[in-house]
C-alpha cells in the first residue's frame, strides 16, 4: 500500500452531523409519503440527482418536487424540510483538520446542493470562526458545482485529475459504504467511517 499524500473527506456524517430521519419526518408531516424512495443516504432519484449535480435551479426543483408528490407546498416548506437533516459541525473534527494540514493535502468531496450549502454555511457561521469553512481544505469539491456525484467512478477520476495525483496515494474517508465502494473501483485507498466514529480518533 502506497503512502497517502491526499486525504479526501466526505462532509455529512464525517464533519457535519446529519440525520436523514429528520428530513423524512418533516416531509411526512407535509404529506410526502414516499420520501425514502426519493432520497436516502444510499440513493437519490432523478430529481435529487439533478439537484445534486447542478442540473436544476432551486425554484425549478421546488416546482418539480410538487409535481412528483402531487402536493402544493411552498418553496419555504420544501426548503425547511430538506434542510432539517443538517445539524451541527463536529468542532473537534474541525480542529483536527487544522492539525492534519501539516502532514497531508486535505480536500472535501461532498454530494450536496446549493440549498444545503447555503444552510450548512449559515450553521457554520453561527459560531465565531477564524476562517471560512472552505478554507479548512486545499480545495472543496461539491457535486452540484462539478456536475458529478459519488459513487460514480467518473466523479473520483475527475477529482484525481484536478489533484494531479495517483489514485493509490489518495484516501477517501466517507460514512457511506456505497461511496467507499465507488472509490475502491477508482483505485483509491478508503476508510469507511462507522456510526459513532470521529476522524480525530482514526490515528491518521
Amino acid at each position: 500500500m502506497e503512502k497517502v499524500e491526499n486525504i479526501v473527506f466526505d462532509l455529512g456524517g464525517v464533519i457535519l452531523d446529519i440525520d436523514y430521519n429528520l428530513t423524512r419526518a418533516a416531509f411526512e408531516k407535509l404529506g410526502v409519503t414516499h420520501f425514502d424512495e426519493m432520497y436516502s443516504q444510499s440513493t437519490a432519484d432523478r430529481l435529487f440527482q439533478k439537484l445534486e449535480t447542478g442540473k436544476i435551479a432551486e425554484e425549478e426543483f421546488y416546482k418539480e418536487f410538487n409535481q412528483c408528490t402531487g402536493l402544493h407546498l411552498s418553496s419555504k416548506e420544501i426548503r425547511d424540510a430538506w434542510n432539517a437533516m443538517l445539524l451541527h459541525f463536529r468542532e473537534n473534527s474541525l480542529q483536527f483538520l487544522n492539525e492534519l494540514r501539516h502532514r497531508y493535502k486535505i480536500f472535501l468531496l461532498s454530494n450536496t446542493n446549493h440549498i444545503h450549502i447555503s444552510c450548512f454555511k449559515n450553521i457554520f457561521n453561527e459560531q465565531k470562526r477564524d476562517k471560512p469553512f472552505d478554507e479548512y481544505f486545499s480545495r472543496v469539491f461539491y457535486s452540484c458545482e462539478i456536475g458529478l456525484r459519488k459513487p460514480n467512478v467518473e466523479c473520483y477520476e475527475w477529482v484525481l485529475n484536478e489533484l494531479l495525483s495517483p489514485a493509490a496515494k489518495t484516501l477517501l474517508i466517507d460514512d457511506s459504504e456505497g461511496n467507499i465502494e465507488g472509490a475502491k473501483r477508482a483505485g483509491w485507498q478508503t476508510l469507511h467511517l462507522k456510526p459513532g466514529q470521529k476522524i480525530e480518533e482514526l490515528g491518521l
